[in-house]
């Protein structure tokens, strides 16, 4: 019989086929088989000191988990698809940040894509890992996603949380931020320091987060009595601000100024003014949306909506957790309130 052998270093070396245990684990780190379980399966039941202890054992003897057995044994994988739409897009690398964290401290495992807004691309992505037998998806969903996508996840019996955006927001859980009260805050403090006509820059396709900043932004118009059809659709994107800018300057009677579908439009905005030979927050307001890390560092510093996309991506991967738990249970939604930074692109007032 093939047997192993401890070397001088407390490492295990094998012959053959032998490998080493849950069982050689425990005696080296002397604690038992089922604390050594739990610190694979990422409890936190187990104490931190236990934790160090069975992890230095598990490097020393060089242990390997077996996936493959773990998961005949049990129906799940831990393994969980996060799915968003821009990966080059900040905003959406502090929504993945935030859920990947969460997951990793209940013991889940991530796989990132990036659909590139591209609803093929997802679809393919989402096929190959029902192959893997993942345990759950949070999705960011791409432009142009059918209702269907959330119906198939539930018919392959995979959990699904929709983040950012939704396409089927009553039937499946949903986590956000406040869209329109968002907008009521923009708006609010753009009339109190003395703007009458502003403008809405980016949003050039019809997703669910565009139309609801849409509406917000009409309706908080709409209760101060403004003008509310300066909207000026285009990429949310630098490039797409920088363009847009001059657009608005174009209008016989010009906005003084504008809330931006997110900070990277403002940026361009700012920059697009520059251009123009104005500056954001003496010649003209700008407004951005997301409060992004780059956000205080831009210069003029940007007067923007924060929503903290890392806390979304933690309560959706949370969410996921308990969606994984209870698959039956009633979807939920989470919406969380933004609040108003006040920095240097919008200035003192009129």
């Amino acid at each position: 019989m093939d047997r192993i052998d401890s070397t001088p270093s407390g490492r295990i070396s094998s012959r053959g086929r032998d490998r080493a245990t849950l069982n050689d684990v425990a005696a080296h780190a002397r604690v038992s088989k089922s604390t050594v379980s739990l610190v694979i399966r990422g409890s936190t039941l187990v104490a931190d000191s236990t934790r160090a202890q069975v992890l230095q054992s598990i490097r020393e003897i060089g242990y390997v988990y077996n996936r493959g057995a773990a998961t005949l044994r049990s129906p799940r994988t831990n393994v969980v698809a996060l799915v968003v739409p821009q990966i080059d897009n900040p905003f959406f690398g502090e929504v993945t940040a935030g859920a990947d964290d969460a997951l990793d401290r209940a013991g889940f495992v991530s796989f990132l894509a990036n659909t590139a807004e591209t609803p093929a691309r997802q679809d393919r992505f989402l096929d190959r890992m029902r192959e893997h037998d993942i345990d759950g998806v949070i999705i960011c969903p791409a432009r142009g996603t059918s209702p269907e996508l959330i119906r198939r996840l539930r018919n392959w019996g995979v959990p699904c949380v929709q983040a950012m955006r939704h396409v089927l927001a009553k039937e499946a859980d949903f986590v956000a931020p406040d869209f329109r009260l968002a907008m009521e805050l923009a708006i609010d403090h753009l009339v109190a320091l003395g703007h009458r006509r502003i403008a809405f820059i980016g949003g050039a396709f019809p997703v669910s987060v565009t139309k609801e900043r849409y509406a917000g932004f009409r309706l908080a118009l709409r209760r101060h009595g403004l003008d509310e059809r300066l909207i000026f659709p285009c990429p949310s994107n630098f490039g797409g601000g920088k363009a847009s800018i001059r657009r608005v300057f174009d209008e016989p009677s010009p906005s003084t100024a504008a809330v931006c579908f997110n900070d990277i439009v403002a940026m361009g905005v700012t920059v697009g003014l520059a251009a123009m030979g104005r500056q954001a927050g003496t010649d003209f307001a700008v407004m951005g949306f997301d409060d992004i890390a780059e956000a205080a560092l831009w210069s003029p510093s940007l007067t923007t909506i924060a929503i903290d996309p890392r806390k979304i991506g933690e309560e959706a991967a949370h969410l996921l957790i308990r969606r994984i738990e209870d698959p039956t249970g009633r979807p939920e939604r989470v919406i969380f309130a933004p609040r108003l930074v006040v920095r240097e692109s919008c200035g003192r007032g009129r």
